[in-house]
């Protein structure tokens, strides 16, 4: 098993340089590199704080493959929700998806639908108008697309998304720093 490999993996998905895991976990950064290049073997108690600092189980270490990552997602794979007071219905595509940099949803907003009220945020996010027309109330301004067209925006001011038509809209929605 290459253990280096996968603490290297690890720390690369954590965006930690070398010398940030050594100055976490007390090493050197020289020491770090040589456990990523498998030059030497770490004591139990050492291991055992380096995946602390980098979020996994000893479980979760062994039993995930070398670059092991799920490609392909199917409709059972999704998870969906629906609010009938508001007139909307959400489908999460992705199910870690809020624990990813990217978030994609499937929003269907009834007749006069609306999606919840955002604060603002760190968040970028991109919408697809798949079906229908949506309004995007951003701050003070208020934007209206519809299909084939897209909107994309950083969240910096409060906004939220409704149905500007008179027919059900589908809009694909892609979010960083998971929020929806």
């Amino acid at each position: 098993m290459e253990i280096g490999e996968k603490l290297k993996n690890l720390r690369i998905q954590k965006n930690l340089t070398q010398e940030e895991l050594g100055e976490r976990t007390d090493l050197s950064k020289g020491y770090i590199s040589q456990l990523e290049r498998n030059l030497s073997s770490p004591s139990m108690e050492t291991f055992f704080d380096i995946l602390a600092v980098l979020g996994v189980t000893p479980e979760q270490f062994f039993s995930q493959k070398i670059g092991e990552q799920k490609i392909l997602y199917k409709e059972e794979d999704t998870t969906s929700y629906s609010d009938e007071t508001n007139g909307y219905h959400i489908k999460w595509l992705i199910p870690e998806s809020n624990e990813k940099e990217m978030e994609p949803i499937l929003l269907t907003l009834e007749k006069a639908g609306q999606y919840k009220q955002f604060s603002p945020s760190l968040s970028e996010t991109f919408i697809y108008i798949l079906e229908g027309t949506i309004g995007l109330q951003f701050g003070d301004d208020y934007f209206v697309a519809h299909a084939g067209e897209s909107i994309y925006y950083e969240a910096s001011k409060p906004h939220r998304l409704q149905n500007h038509g008179n027919k059900p809209t589908k809009v694909l929605i892609v979010a960083t720093e998971s929020y929806l």
